[in-house]
């Protein structure tokens, strides 16, 4: 996501300097033209504006919090971007911590895949002050086909987590239904053709199952299935923190789980239609 979002902004004119603990994500930003640093203190000298895409809430801390971090290293007035989708508490942390550094903090989620950060084409969800969120307008317009804000820092997380909730929901659910239709014997082209028109539909059943049906679970992997009982995970915590009940979205979390755990970590979460349809071969006849 976040060398889909560099390029992006690069391409528009912003003058982008990347940098990521890997070498190997450095390398590839250099080949797609993008200036990189090989120390974080080197990356972010003299920066107005840092954004940060991560992939869970301890990296995110570490990243922003940790010895050598970000704040150690920020110019005093610029202002960060955070773009990942981690527990609103980890988020207000960040933000309370910047504030005493004199740096403001835009809690940014986003929504779509790869493609859609390269093509600026994100939904981008944004929490905090809306004086500080206009300073960096230019940037946002860039990455995003549609902007939304919800308040306060922190709201912006709660909002994405949510999201993700009802994805992985729907995913899990649609690929359960969906193995059954074919166990049953529809024809999957066809089974697709009307389930994509009726009104079991989703986004992500319709974006998805296409490459699904023809076996395609793991090539591009724009979601991976650890990413998705990650953000399952975090819902069920920030309920669990504010004594939400969350029933649904532990039994969707522990069948991704049983996904990954039987050959699929690593692939995209649609891949729960291959962990459906294997548990329907298992059946024995007659």
């Amino acid at each position: 996501m976040g060398r889909g979002m560099a390029i992006c902004l690069k391409r528009a004119g912003f003058d982008v300097i990347g940098y990521d603990v890997s070498e190997a994500s450095r390398t590839l930003a250099a080949q797609d033209g993008i200036a990189v640093a090989s120390e974080l203190a080197d990356a972010l000298k003299d920066r107005e504006v840092i954004l940060s895409s991560l992939p869970n809430p301890p990296i995110t801390r570490e990243a922003w919090l940790g010895d050598g971090g970000i704040l150690e290293h920020a110019s005093k007035g610029a202002i960060g971007i955070e773009l990942s989708t981690i527990d609103p508490n980890t988020m207000r942390e960040i933000a309370a911590a910047a504030d005493q550094r004199g740096i403001r903090m835009i809690d940014a989620p986003v929504s779509g895949d790869p493609a859609n950060a390269l093509k600026g084409e994100l939904v981008l969800i944004t929490g905090g002050r809306q004086e500080d969120i206009s300073a960096v307008d230019s940037i946002l317009d860039c990455l995003a086909g549609s902007r939304h804000w919800t308040g306060d820092i922190g709201t912006g997380k709660a909002v994405k987590i949510v999201n993700n909730m009802m994805t992985m929901g729907n995913l899990v659910i649609a690929s359960e239904a969906f193995a059954l239709g074919t166990a049953a014997g529809v024809d999957p082209e066809k089974l697709f053709e009307i389930l994509s028109q009726s009104g079991g539909r989703s986004h992500q059943f319709i974006k998805r199952f296409p490459s699904a049906i023809a076996g395609d679970f793991y090539d591009k992997a724009p979601f991976r299935m650890e990413l998705g009982e990650k953000d399952v995970a975090l819902g069920i915590e920030l309920g669990r923190q504010i004594q939400q009940p969350t029933p649904a979205a532990s039994t969707v979390r522990e069948m991704i789980s049983l996904g990954m755990a039987t050959g699929n970590l690593g692939r995209d979460i649609v891949a729960m239609l291959d962990f459906y349809q294997k548990l329907g071969s298992r059946k024995t006849s007659k």
